[in-house]
């Protein structure tokens, strides 16, 4: 079987005017590629089907090309072949973006982070009362000492003039970890055990202040904690008097609570101390009048003080005939429930996030 062929031929005019619609659309899409944009790798791909596809913007003009004048076809095809180059590069150009930008990301992302962003935390409340504590004995002079908190019956107790029967030696009160009679080994029950390894290792003047946590075998409740935290002082040098301990405890008390702040020593009695006194201050809450924190009387205690006994020097190697000093200690607890007035010890070690989180305006 044989089958004829017809052409179809197009008038001269009509393919002279696909020439020009044909320049003319090819002017329109050099500038329109040249501004295109993407944002994202699929963006570039959209384009890349619209301009670039068999189905595309530049596919088409390749399939009119057919239908322009013999002697056109030259510069039309130049043309054609200069407009798929632009699309070419603009295309590449905006994919190699794409992905220099997502390495930068990449490379500017800290491995070392946590998955999910983390609030700021705070300090613990205890940590603000007795860094406040410090600072304010620092303004005054004095240093920080610190010491072990596993520690032995000679820095507790002995060379703290504690006698053998004294109640603070028994079980109920005191963790042991070695008790044989002789070299008891314990955690410490207060940080004046600091002060005498400072007196055996230092010569007058020493002006110190010694905070720690220390333990004693209690019942837990609202108001006592088998550990706790203390902040002691001491100040030996020659010629220290009670009234320098009294002006000292009175300038903190201000500094702490406010300057109309009043303190009271009222006569005590400890082994390490002679005399010895409890300070009060005058109730922040009632201004003196009388309330439910100071059981009606207008007075808080807040620490036990005194001077130095002669026989706590002598056994530290100190001379009592030269040089006499003072000690004072106190509950950073006790502290921070004056200040924050906080009713329930145990809140100070549970960790409860809604309770740490009201102290952030303290910080």
């Amino acid at each position: 079987m044989e089958y004829e062929v017809f052409f179809v031929t197009l008038p001269i005019e009509t393919m002279y005017r696909y020439f020009t619609v044909m320049i003319k659309k090819i002017e329109e899409l050099k500038n329109e590629i040249s501004a295109l944009q993407a944002a994202t790798p699929e963006a570039v791909e959209q384009l890349r089907i619209k301009y670039l596809s068999k189905k595309g913007e530049i596919s088409s003009l390749m399939n009119d090309f057919r239908s322009v004048p013999a002697e056109q076809k030259r510069e039309l095809g130049q043309k054609l072949n200069e407009l798929k180059n632009i699309a070419t590069e603009k295309l590449a150009f905006l994919k190699e973006s794409l992905s220099a930008n997502a390495d930068a990301e990449k490379a500017s992302i800290d491995l070392t982070r946590t998955a999910t962003p983390l609030p700021l935390g705070t300090r613990h409340p205890l940590s603000l009362v007795k860094n406040e504590i410090i600072s304010i004995f620092g303004n005054m002079g004095f240093t920080i000492a610190e010491g072990p908190e596993i520690e032995d019956d000679w820095h507790v107790f002995s060379s703290l003039n504690f006698p053998a029967d004294h109640p603070a030696r028994d079980m109920q009160d005191t963790f042991f970890i070695q008790r044989d009679g002789k070299d008891d080994i314990l955690l410490r029950t207060h940080t004046s055990s600091v002060q005498t390894r400072t007196m055996e290792h230092s010569q007058p003047p020493i002006r110190i202040v010694c905070p720690g946590r220390v333990y004693r075998n209690e019942a837990i409740s609202a108001r006592a904690h088998c550990f706790f935290h203390q902040v002691e002082g001491l100040y030996i040098d020659k010629n220290v008097s009670f009234a320098d301990l009294k002006q000292v405890l009175l300038e903190f008390a201000q500094q702490m609570f406010g300057p109309e702040t009043k303190i009271r020593l009222r006569p005590s009695y400890f082994p390490f101390t002679e005399p010895s006194a409890e300070m009060d201050i005058s109730c922040g809450i009632c201004g003196g009048k009388g309330c439910a924190m100071c059981k009606g009387t207008g007075w808080v205690e807040i620490l036990g003080c005194g001077m130095v006994d002669p026989n706590v020097l002598k056994s530290c190697g100190i001379d009592p005939e030269i040089y006499s000093g003072y000690a004072f200690g106190m509950g950073v607890e006790r502290i921070a429930n004056l200040k924050y007035l906080v009713k329930d010890l145990r809140l100070f070690s549970e960790n409860d996030v809604r309770f740490l989180d009201e102290f952030v305006a303290a910080h």
